[in-house]
């Protein structure tokens, strides 16, 4: 674990002796993430641009980890990691560092780690991937850990593979058009609750039904984008209203104006507004959001206040550079709130909206900036 995030456990008051270990499970690809900051415009076709800065970081699926790691979360990540030096530094970065459990996951001999390369700049970035799926191992999953030579010469879907997830309070799945995971639904069938993003369907027909895997979900969390389109739905609140019929908890997340979900349960809805911030570097907002309100699900929080911590952490996470890099813990939601309340043009009523944070934040913080960031891959501590 992170050495300066305090010891918070936002489950402890809930945690039993029958509980399982793993609190949320996830699979996917990790990249390795590069990211140059300190750019003033886009780079320019034949000429040579120099950046600030740079960072170095796990990224893609790991950007969720970390962030559910921070949070105090016991995070297992099921992926594949190339047994390249950037494979290595990686699983490191994940295990080691962030104190992610990866005994789901495996090395993979001969197969190199993907990567990409995240140019930020008037608060956008853009992004330049290269990788191959892996292959697909031959042995039980969970059997192959790092260092593994067992492989086999045929892809899957998942390069993961995890067929026999861990028992889990909750586990983290993208959709895809088209495409059932199996580990899905035996995770809900093991009383894992089920939360789902979705992304850009480029087959075009935006169609629920084509989302198997919808089923099993506790929540569903499409942008507003994706989600009037799935529900052929002109306004994101509608399109929330009208998920809920097919999910327990639908949220949509509404870029500058925050986020709206609506209890299908119960039939209770909220929207909590956006934090304004200056935003650095998006990459990894979006997953930083659902760990948040991953973590301020299983802790049995209020809606609106659950809606209120995601957006928090996504917004801390935009005023720093990358995707894990900048993912929040508790320090910085700590730092974060205690130097708001010492700002003369806030809002008091704005304010009180965070007031629940009071009881869970540690009672010393360290100061306002915080930096996560490390230049390069090649030093170690």
């Amino acid at each position: 674990m992170s050495t300066d995030t305090p010891g918070i456990d936002p489950l402890l008051a809930l945690r039993a002796p029958q509980d399982p270990a793993c609190d949320v499970f996830l699979t996917g690809t990790v990249f390795l993430d590069i990211i140059f900051t300190g750019l003033d415009s886009a780079p320019v076709r034949g000429t040579e641009s120099w950046a600030r800065g740079m960072g170095s970081s796990p990224g893609g699926v790991a950007n969720m980890a970390t962030a559910l790691a921070r949070l105090g979360l016991h995070t297992s990540l099921a992926a594949a990691f190339g047994d390249d030096h950037y494979g290595e530094y990686c699983w490191d970065a994940l295990e080691q560092g962030e104190g992610i459990d990866l005994s789901m996951s495996r090395t993979v001999p001969g197969w190199h780690s993907p990567v990409t390369v995240s140019m930020a700049y008037e608060g956008e970035r853009t992004m330049v991937s290269h990788g191959h799926e892996a292959p697909a191992p031959s042995a039980v999953p969970g059997q192959a850990g790092a260092g593994s030579t067992e492989t086999a010469p045929t892809a899957a879907p998942n390069p993961a593979f995890p067929q026999c997830p861990p028992r889990a309070r909750a586990a983290i799945a993208s959709l895809v058009p088209g495409r059932s995971e199996p580990w899905v639904a035996t995770a809900a069938r093991h009383g894992a609750l089920i939360f789902a993003d979705v992304g850009w369907d480029e087959t075009g027909r935006w169609d629920l039904d084509a989302l198997p895997d919808l089923a099993h979900c506790e929540a569903f969390l499409p942008n507003a984008e994706e989600a009037m389109r799935y529900t052929r739905t002109d306004c994101p609140r509608a399109a929330a209203h009208a998920l809920a019929e097919r999910v327990p908890l639908a949220v949509v997340t509404l870029g500058a104006e925050g986020a709206y979900a609506v209890d299908g349960r119960t039939g209770s809805a909220a929207q909590v507004p956006a934090i304004e911030v200056e935003a650095l570097d998006p990459t990894g907002a979006g997953d930083v959001f659902v760990a948040g309100f991953v973590n301020s699900t299983l802790a049995d929080w209020p809606l609106a206040d659950r809606l209120a911590f995601a957006g928090l952490t996504a917004a801390l996470s935009v005023q720093e550079f990358g995707g894990s890099l900048s993912a929040p813990g508790w320090a910085e939601i700590a730092a974060w709130w205690q130097r708001i309340r010492t700002l003369d043009d806030q809002d008091p009523t704005a304010l009180e909206r965070y007031a629940f944070l009071e009881e869970l934040l540690p009672t010393t913080a360290r100061a306002w900036p915080l930096r996560r960031a490390v230049p390069t891959i090649g030093f170690r501590q």
